[in-house]
């Protein structure tokens, strides 16, 4: 699906998604990636949803992001809780849902000026 963006010219937005892929302003990346208004993390993990670590998590909780969105793939997953310990020390918010919906979401947070950060399970 192509998104519409309404960012400005500096902010990582997401301009397109499908089920193994996203494109941030234009530019296709297909591995685990973590994207932040201000940068990107490629290959954020190497992890599959069953094998993502609780260190997979503290990346996450030190990006300095208020809200941390995690991309599932395809269908939403919930991690195990024991995962989620870093972002509650962190006092990070969370929430899980499908890469279109993460992406979606990240998008219209980033418009509102939030610090937001997308962890996407692609591979």
């Amino acid at each position: 699906m192509k998104l519409q963006s309404t960012r400005t010219e500096s902010l990582n937005t997401f301009t397109a998604y499908g089920d193994d892929h996203v494109v941030v302003n234009g530019i296709r990346h297909s591995c685990n990636l973590v994207v932040l208004p201000d940068r990107l993390l490629p290959e954020w993990t190497r992890a599959s949803f069953e094998t993502l670590s609780i260190t997979d998590f503290e990346l996450l909780a030190g990006l300095g992001a208020d809200i941390v969105l995690l991309g599932t793939g395809k269908r939403l997953r919930f991690p195990r809780p024991e995962l989620l310990q870093p972002l509650i020390r962190a006092q990070r918010g969370l929430e899980v849902m499908d890469l279109a919906a993460a992406c979606r979401t990240y998008n219209v947070l980033v418009g509102e000026g939030r610090r937001v950060a997308a962890g996407l399970l692609l591979a």
